[in-house]
């Protein structure tokens, strides 16, 4: 019996390897075969595999907001599209937010995969896709009021039917975005990620067989869920609660509470957000998806990251959101920010919350937004019309052992930069500097990470620039006594001008941090700077060699030193 046991295990563990490696070769295949610099360059999409229950049996390590929503996108697409309407080589587009998606930006390729006939599962992809329509190039409507402002919405529909392309759906989404070209190539990436995860995943079945796969599917997912309950034993029992802010939503100058409560009892845990503010006027309201990602990333950041990141991990963590709140709006309301900048407040509200309880495992924020700068406009170069979706990445904060990483993407994103010579290949921008900001990392005997600093100069004759971010005012928090990192900004310098001004000044808008379709001229100059992360513990405890070492580097100043002595 123990030999039995002890041969299943290996066998699971062989199993859960190869679904992990089966959704890394998926993502690989997105990267090389997409157009977009947010695919190629900035790696924003996850790729999976689901049992056919539905259930998340592999993912690989890609967007963390993404992994924690797919098990609520994949359901929701199989209760719209039932199993029995199936058919081999269909492939599902989706990207609705209010049918379990996440934001409008985020459409989810799905594969069903067949063995001799009979349904085993899917093969899944889910990616930032940098134009969907709307009142903004690049997605981000800063001044939407509401969804419709915010791009194509997609119901779960078949966009290739027994392996041959539905013509009429590609050109109903393709007539709506301004970069045909570019969704068409980014698409067939994706298409062609799911079609290659059902080929590994229908191999893998044929291997080991029907029931065989079936059986270690559902130890896996008891395995990740029994891995998960014994994290959560070592938590202290008890109720834990935070709270913190969005600044605006860039209709109204006022902020959104997040407020939070977490109860830990034994090996469960109930993250609770029934005292947040309710639902915001502006985009920065997160959908049902966006509470449940943010609460399962923010228990996996504190937990043992070797614990199989499936659906059974998820099982012991529940999410209390009604509807109706900032964190779960109801619709028509605009949400394109919630995924990216509200998920990161709630998530470390969760990890604030629970610092108390596991101050060893817990950090102080990081800079708490990806400053996301989108412009639309004719490219002289090339004579053509191009969109970008950029993002800057600020520092992380000051952990119980280790300063924060300086210039990392934001805790729901694990995307990289765009590289200079790439940008300035593709897009009518010269970088004239992109550095490290000295004194953004929050003092602390742990330092927080720094931010990063990007000055560029327009080079077309006209671009529509929109922006959607936060922590300019309230800057990211540090842990037992850690200090505050830096705050983030956007200027813009005319050409010809000597001031710089932030885009409240400059161009009338409610909010500098989130705004929509302002307008810049060949020879402007715009800084987008990102937060720095917050420092963990007394900075007045700081190992002097250390401090010595950030002094020489530049990354602290003199007078920044004052803060550690």
């Amino acid at each position: 019996m123990e030999k039995n046991a002890a041969k299943h295990m290996v066998q699971m563990s062989i199993l859960d390897g190869r679904l992990v490696q089966i959704a890394k070769e998926m993502g690989i295949t997105l990267m090389m075969t997409s157009y977009s610099t947010i695919f190629n360059e900035g790696l924003d999409f996850t790729c999976g595999l689901a049992d056919a229950k539905g259930n998340l049996i592999g993912t690989g390590d890609f967007q963390p907001s993404m992994i924690g929503g797919l098990p609520l996108v994949i359901q929701t697409i199989t209760q719209e599209i039932p199993v029995e309407t199936l058919e081999e080589g269909d492939v599902i587009v989706h990207n609705d937010p209010y049918r379990g998606g996440m934001h409008t930006p985020e459409h989810t390729f799905i594969q069903p995969v067949f063995v001799d006939k009979v349904f085993v599962g899917y093969s899944v992809a889910i990616g930032h896709v940098a134009e969907v329509g709307g009142m903004v190039p690049g997605a981000f409507a800063g001044e939407a009021t509401e969804i419709f402002h915010e791009g194509l919405r997609v119901p779960p529909i078949k966009i290739r039917r027994k392996g041959k392309d539905v013509e009429d759906v590609w050109r109903l989404m393709l007539a709506n975005y301004r970069t045909p070209r570019q969704n068409f190539g980014d698409f067939r990436a994706m298409i062609s990620a799911v079609e290659l995860g059902e080929q590994r995943l229908r191999g893998l079945v044929e291997e080991f067989g029907l029931e065989r796969f079936a059986e270690l599917t559902d130890s896996l997912l008891d395995y990740s869920e029994a891995r998960m309950r014994a994290e959560l034993r070592e938590f202290p029992n008890g109720v834990y609660s935070f709270e913190d802010y969005m600044e605006d939503d860039g209709i109204e100058k006022r902020r959104y509470k997040i407020a939070v409560d977490v109860f830990v009892q034994d090996d469960e845990i109930v993250v609770d957000f029934r005292r947040s503010d309710k639902q915001a006027k502006g985009p920065i309201n997160g959908v049902l998806s966006v509470a449940l990602s943010a609460s399962y990333n923010a228990i996996l950041h504190l937990t043992d990251p070797s614990i199989p990141k499936n659906s059974g991990c998820f099982r012991p963590i529940r999410v209390v959101a009604p509807p109706g709140l900032v964190v779960n709006a109801n619709y028509p309301a605009p949400e394109v920010g919630g995924n990216t900048e509200t998920h990161i407040r709630i998530c470390y509200t969760v990890i604030g919350a629970l610092a108390v309880a596991v101050p060893e495992r817990a950090f102080a924020t990081d800079g708490g937004t990806h400053s996301n700068f989108l412009f639309g406009g004719q490219n002289s170069r090339t004579d053509e019309y191009v969109v970008c979706y950029d993002l800057s990445t600020p520092g992380w904060g000051g952990r119980s052992h280790a300063d924060g990483n300086s210039a990392c993407n934001a805790i729901n994103g694990n995307s990289r930069l765009n590289p200079v010579e790439v940008f300035e290949t593709r897009f009518p921008w010269r970088i004239d500097a992109h550095e490290f900001v000295p004194d953004t990392g929050g003092p602390g005997e742990f330092r927080g990470g720094l931010a990063l600093r990007k000055k560029m100069t327009c080079l077309a004759d006209e671009l529509k620039l929109s922006f959607m971010s936060d922590r300019q005012e309230l800057a990211p928090w540090g842990l037992f006594k850690g200090q505050s990192g830096g705050c983030g900004s956007l200027h813009i310098r005319r050409s010809g001008s000597e001031a710089w001004k932030d885009f409240g000044e400059d161009s009338g808008k409610v909010s500098p941090s989130k705004f929509s379709n302002a307008v810049v001229y060949e020879g402007d100059q715009v800084i987008v700077v990102a937060p720095g992360g917050g420092g963990y513990g007394d900075a007045r405890k700081r190992d002097r060699q250390a401090l010595a070492k950030d002094i020489a580097a530049g990354w602290v100043t003199e007078k920044g030193a004052a803060a550690y002595r």
